[in-house]
């Protein structure tokens, strides 16, 4: 017995069916990655702070630890590797950079001025000119963010917990000084 073969010839109404078919898929794929992306991009930058933070905190912590051990700040960051005990456990790169390279902040010292070389490292911050998602030491843009051994460095915020804050002064959160205060009310 002869089975039936399916005939080569379709008829008119059922041609590019499925064609039209797969092109809708396809569309509506695309349309759910598209919604997903925005999503997923947020939850990497928010890793990546998050990140951040962590090895900003890490390397001004092993800064406040290499000055209090050997009495003045290294003027290059493999100098904290060099240390034994060790006092970071890796040279941590920038998360927010392809990089990786962080923008010091040197101890300035009185009358130097432009070359930056051999002075002494009190802090880092990011390269990177995103504005986070997150809110840090009341800050918004990621490059503001301070991460210091020395809470008065150029009067930017840092210190011990990297929380920051407002310096007291003008302006600030302390005492106005001495002859500055504000006219009572």
């Amino acid at each position: 017995m002869e089975t039936p073969r399916p005939n080569p010839v379709r008829r008119a109404s059922e041609r590019g069916f499925t064609m039209a078919l797969l092109l809708a898929m396809m569309v509506v794929m695309v349309i759910l990655t598209m919604a997903a992306m925005p999503k997923a991009s947020a939850m990497v930058q928010r890793e990546n702070e998050a990140e951040l933070i962590f090895r900003g905190e890490a390397i001004a912590n092993a800064l406040r630890i290499y000055k209090a051990r050997t009495g003045a700040y290294p003027t290059d960051l493999a100098d904290l590797m060099k240390t034994r005990p060790r006092i970071l456990r890796q040279l941590y790169k920038d998360p927010m950079t392809r990089e990786g390279d962080w923008d010091y902040l040197y101890q300035v010292q009185p009358g130097t001025s432009g070359d930056t070389t051999g002075l002494p490292i009190v802090g880092v911050r990011s390269k990177s000119m995103k504005d986070s998602i997150k809110v840090y030491q009341n800050k918004t843009l990621v490059h503001d963010w301070v991460f210091s051994a020395d809470a008065n460095i150029l009067g930017l915020p840092g210190g011990d917990s990297g929380a920051g804050g407002t310096p007291s002064g003008k302006g600030g959160k302390g005492d106005a000084p001495s002859g500055d205060a504000p006219p009572k009310e």
